[in-house]
């Protein structure tokens, strides 16, 4: 024997491997060994209402702020210079009646008791001014409380008085009285009534009964009468404020009116558009106007009218007028109810409503204003479904401000578990907005610049009793971790794998959750080794995932589930059960699990896992669901790589040859070739060899070679060459047309894919271990044939022609390690007619 082959007993063909692997090497690598899978993300259906709680909510009808609600002028507060007093007095113990009537008419009974002056304002003259102040503080004064006019008869009625210090009277300007303030006094029906003012028509409010005389002050009234604050001396204000107002912004008021009672909608947008041009001009937005009260009035009238259009100039309006309390909350449910139909996403484009919302959301207090806060981000998720509305709530950094204020809530729950449980609600409609904004690919970068995903994992800690929450947390990191580097962000944050385990533990019966979850942690693992050992040394971690393959495996094998399977079917492939999804998820992440050796190891030793890969196998075929069938032979492919002692597969490799081989029957190609891929690990035993050889196994390799598919010729070629280690074998393979056909793939594949190139060779180099004795493989025209292959493929110029520079580099190192050792002795044997060395087997 040739001592240069007897110093070493690796094949000949082996290159010496150099201190730095190449880039083809590296790929020729991952070709022979194991492979991450790849997976579609999970479909997150369109709701088909808008909602601030889909019918995939958790929480039940009784549990939840309402989406649908009625909104008129009535529901708004009278506007306010300062926040009223949620304190409220408690009723009289009886109900007196009392009765109003003129001095000059004594049979009424007494007049109206006057209340106490201020000491400091006893014996002024200016007392019956403060009166008045005190009444005009209030907006127009009510009939029975102005006073008769001579030779009239005053109304009778009663009244609750406030014991109120005249600075209160100043400040207090807006009292708006409820049924609830006079429910312990009895009024009595007048007897006539005081004429209304003619210049003025009467209209009737959202609850039937007549509404007042408007209160906006004309030009030759008193500019304090209806102003923001009744605290503040007339002095206050300017001559060029009076100015402003009565040649300015009073004039539109009274147009607003006007166009009211015409009800002309066109006159009301525009004017409602001049007056907020107005003000913004005159820097009188926000609480700097001294009429704003008047303003806001009129505008609140307005809101019976019942456009969309109105509705949201009117929001704007309001508030740029910088409201609080109750009417932030209505203007805000003005904003929702509009959002709520589609048809009125063309209004938001137009304007910048969603400016106003969103400055809502940064300016305002999110623990006062919950509810308030609720409705805005509920409008601003129904329109983030919007293409041209997400892409413009992107351009307006739409995540960072609800990153912020996500961050902001989070840190006070911490604080307060009862405040956690009031902001769960406004959280569902922000994680629901960041879900949408998650689709479009520029905004990765947005994410990871405000560091989105540590405080969603913050999130999704301290709200895991929140499916809603949860679910759309999944849903953002399902989408975002598709992206290398967001999975690197995530794989980085505090606990991420044990936060993840968590949810899934929490809320194993919810498969849009689950499905989601998994999915990520598939990408997280497909990555690279660190975030697989990562996951594996989490407390629980396999444990979990084999838990919930059970129980999903189970889920699928009910009766009705099968049924309802075989009733979808149709010529068509169709797409996958949630249960399913659920499936193929967990099962590409234990196979992407498997790339790491010590996780491979121990997977192939479980005996749990082995076992359920084999049920899926036996009783799910690759016509009902194709991705979960090849997931799942990916799976066995990656674990039968390791064949130790402890190996499961090892032992039940008889088991999964014959499983398998009813998949090679199959028409599907991605399922014959991941079959065809398992076949050449277990072939590499003598007993599988022989089940293959006796059941006619083999045939349909070498019928393989004819597919034209270089991947199913790859995996094929080397489960012919592990058959060809055995004389009786070859001779079979030969009577097949098994070299015919390899030299027919060189000849079609070699320029392509020189890997490829190379283990035909090999192939071919087994056939002829006897070749210095006879020539029983080769006939003269294959011999011809192959020496003239060779001979051109050999030619460095010749078979490297490419004008792809990259891929030229990329060809030679393939052709000069994987292809010219074996093929130039190949060619150089066959010229002898002999050889010293043994039968190549399959190389691992």
């Amino acid at each position: 024997m040739n001592n240069s082959h007897a110093k070493t007993s690796e094949p000949f063909y082996k290159p010496r491997t150099p201190a730095k692997k190449t880039s083809a090497e590296i790929i020729n690598e991952a070709r022979n060994s194991l492979r991450t899978l790849r997976t579609q993300r999970p479909f997150t259906p369109r709701e088909d209402q808008r909602k601030l709680f889909g019918p995939s909510s958790s929480r039940t009808s009784d549990n939840r702020p309402p989406s649908s609600f009625s909104l008129h002028s009535c529901s708004f507060d009278s506007p306010d210079s300062r926040p009223v007093s949620g304190t409220r007095l408690s009723p009289l113990p009886h109900k007196p009646k009392l009765q109003l009537s003129s001095t000059s008419d004594v049979e009424h009974g007494p007049c109206i008791p006057i209340p106490p002056m201020h000491p400091m304002q006893a014996g002024k003259t200016g007392a019956s001014r403060l009166w008045l102040l005190r009444a005009t503080s209030h907006g127009s004064l009510p009939d029975n409380m102005i006073p008769p006019q001579e030779g009239t008869k005053q109304q009778h009625t009663s009244l609750a008085l406030k014991d109120n210090s005249p600075e209160d009277f100043l400040s207090d300007t807006g009292f708006n009285p409820e049924p609830s303030h006079i429910s312990n006094i009895e009024i009595e029906t007048p007897t006539s009534e005081r004429p209304c003012n003619p210049n003025h028509k009467q209209k009737h409010d959202c609850n039937g009964s007549k509404s007042r005389p408007s209160s906006c002050p004309s030009r030759t009234d008193s500019p304090l009468l209806g102003s923001n604050s009744g605290s503040e001396p007339e002095s206050t204000v300017s001559e060029e404020e009076t100015r402003l107002w009565n040649e300015k912004i009073c004039p539109i008021v009274q147009d607003l009116e006007a166009a009211q009672h015409e009800n002309n909608q066109d006159d009301l947008c525009s004017l409602c558009v001049k007056l907020h041009e107005v003000l913004e001009e005159e820097n009188m937005l926000g609480k700097k106007c001294k009429w704003r009260v008047v303003v806001l009035k009129t505008l609140f009238k307005l809101v019976d009218m019942g456009s969309d259009k109105l509705g949201i100039i009117l929001a704007k309006l309001i508030l740029a007028l910088k409201v609080s309390g109750r009417n932030l909350l209505n203007t805000c449910k003005l904003i929702f109810k509009i959002s709520r139909s589609e048809n009125n996403d063309s209004l938001f484009q137009n304007g910048n409503i969603i400016d106003s919302l969103l400055e809502v959301l940064q300016s305002e207090d999110v623990r006062t204003n919950s509810e308030a806060f609720l409705y805005s981000m509920g409008s601003i998720k129904f329109l983030s479904g919007n293409t041209m509305i997400l892409n413009d709530l992107l351009r307006k950094q739409a995540i960072e401000i609800l990153v912020k204020l996500m961050k902001e809530v989070t840190r006070t729950s911490k604080v307060a578990e009862k405040v956690s449980s009031s902001m769960s609600h406004l959280l569902v409609q922000l994680t629901a907005t960041l879900r949408n904004l998650a689709d479009l690919s520029q905004s990765k970068p947005r994410f990871l610049a405000c560091n989105a995903l540590p405080e969603l994992c913050a999130l999704l800690e301290h709200y895991i009793w929140d499916k809603d929450i949860c679910t759309n947390v999944s849903r953002i990191l399902s989408k975002l971790s598709v992206y290398n580097d967001c999975c690197m962000a995530l794989a980085d944050c505090f606990r991420c794998y044990a936060l993840l385990l968590s949810v899934l533990n929490k809320h194993p019966e919810k498969q849009d959750l689950v499905v989601r979850i998994v999915f990520t942690l598939g990408n997280l693992t497909a990555k690279n080794n660190k975030t697989r050992e990562l996951f594996y040394k989490e407390q629980g971690s396999i444990e979990t995932m084999l838990h919930l393959l059970h129980v999903y495996y189970e889920l699928d094998r009910k009766p009705s589930q099968s049924t309802a399977i075989q009733n979808e079917k149709t010529t068509e492939l169709k797409k996958p059960s949630e249960i399913e999804d659920v499936l193929i998820k967990l099962i590409r992440t234990l196979a992407n699990l498997c790339v790491h050796p010590t996780v491979g190891a121990e997977l192939a030793a479980n005996q749990n896992c082995i076992t359920l890969l084999m049920q899926i196998l036996e009783y799910k075929s690759i016509d009902e669901c194709e991705e979960l069938v090849i997931n799942t032979v990916a799976t066995v492919n990656n674990l039968s790589f390791y064949q130790d002692d402890t190996s499961v597969i090892t032992k039940k490799r008889l088991e999964i040859s014959k499983s398998l081989f009813k998949l090679l029957l199959c028409n599907n190609m991605d399922g014959i070739l991941e079959a065809a891929r398992v076949f050449g690990n277990l072939s590499r035993y003598q007993d599988v060899r022989n089940f293959m050889m006796e059941k006619s196994v083999y045939k349909f390799f070498v019928a393989l070679l004819d597919s034209k598919h270089q991947e199913i010729c790859f995996s094929a070629c080397g489960v012919l060459i592990n058959l060809t280690a055995e004389k009786n074998n070859r001779v079979l393979l030969q009577e097949e047309g098994a070299i015919e056909k390899i030299i027919d793939c060189l000849r079609d594949f070699a320029t392509s894919d020189w890997q490829l190139a190379g283990l035909l060779c090999q192939a071919l180099w087994n056939f002829n271990e006897n070749l210095e004795y006879a020539e029983p493989c080769f006939g003269v025209e294959e011999t011809d044939s192959l020496l003239e292959i060779l001979t051109y493929l050999l030619d460095e110029q010749t078979a490297l022609d490419s004008k792809n520079e990259e891929l030229t580099e990329y060809h030679k190192t393939c052709w000069e390690t994987e292809f010219k050792p074996v093929a130039f002795q190949l060619m150089e044997r066959h010229k002898r007619h002999h050889s010293y060395l043994e039968p190549l087997p399959y190389p691992v």
